[in-house]
């Protein structure tokens, strides 16, 4: 299950930074949407997709302990 978590993680970690660092890039390009989407809700989806990869790779952790 561990592994599984850590994947879940890495995942994540990737699709959010992926996220929020396509948002940085718009919003310096001058731009406040993407398509029908504000730039800060992409950011924000992003910071939200690290926080769940974090908290994948702290039940990971967790879980190792307990064996």
């Amino acid at each position: 299950m561990d592994k599984l978590l850590i994947w879940i993680g890495r995942i994540a970690g990737l699709a959010g930074f992926l996220v929020a660092l396509a948002a940085v890039v718009v919003r310096l390009g001058g731009q406040w949407r993407i398509g029908d989407l504000s730039v800060g809700t992409l950011l924000n989806g992003g910071v939200a997709a690290m926080v769940a990869a974090t908290l994948a790779y702290a039940a990971a952790i967790a879980e190792r302990r307990l064996r």
